[in-house]
């Protein structure tokens, strides 16, 4: 999932996501639009709580389908505890940027809240960026680096965020994926703890040390014999 603040890019890193991990995309605003109609009209004749509430089922009805997906969320979704409470059950991303490039980048005549006044993004990422935290696993800043770098580290760590989830599903796999270097590591602690735990069992001979013992043996032997 994609959260962040108004024009953060959520929608088209969104899509850069979802193709190189070969899997659908959806932006909950799209969603709301073409059942709705646009978000701007919607405000005007009905209100923003009304919005909200019906942005929340969507998120709701999004998160239920079945397989993988890239889901973007408006800027305000995070103000719905009941969407908050969903999204902690699924890897949450954030995206953050600065005033100056939304103001410098983004088209304010389709967004209600910032229309009238632009200055007003700052104002409200303050109020909501505890709710951005509170659900985020992790945070991208999208005014730092190029959209292709941006894909690739959030590609990385859903894959990443994925393969924990499964070694955490499933325990004994995480012997069998570890590297030979890894195994060979464990292997030496695992013979460390033995030899502390077990002191006595230092005293029995490897092979190395049986070869010598014979060789001493046979010696003794020839020299009683003589």
């Amino acid at each position: 999932m994609f959260v962040g603040p108004m024009a953060a890019g959520k929608t088209s890193l969104g899509r850069r996501v979802a193709k190189d991990l070969g899997v659908q995309f959806v932006d909950s605003d799209v969603v709301f639009v073409r059942k709705h109609g646009a978000i701007t009209d919607f405000f005007a004749a009905n209100g923003e709580q009304e919005f909200r509430r019906i942005e929340e089922e969507i998120i709701a009805e999004e998160l239920a389908q079945p397989g993988s997906r890239v889901l973007a969320l408006g800027g305000g979704a995070v103000l719905s505890e009941r969407t908050r409470e969903l999204l902690k059950e699924h890897p949450t991303v954030l995206l953050m940027t600065t005033q100056e490039a939304v103001l410098r980048t983004a088209n304010l005549a389709r967004r209600p809240l910032l229309r009238d006044d632009p200055s007003a993004w700052g104002r409200i990422l303050q109020e909501r960026k505890p709710l951005y935290l509170e659900v985020a696993d992790i945070t991208f800043r999208t005014d730092r680096a190029g959209k292709d770098q941006l894909a690739r580290r959030v590609v990385q760590w859903v894959r990443s965020y994925a393969r924990r989830e499964y070694l955490a599903a499933h325990p004994e796999r995480q012997q069998q994926s570890q590297s030979r270097p890894e195994r060979q590591a464990r292997q030496g602690r695992e013979r460390r703890q033995e030899r502390e735990q077990h002191p006595e069992r230092q005293a029995r001979p490897g092979p190395e040390n049986a070869r010598a013992e014979r060789t001493r043996s046979e010696n003794t032997l020839g020299e009683d014999q003589s």
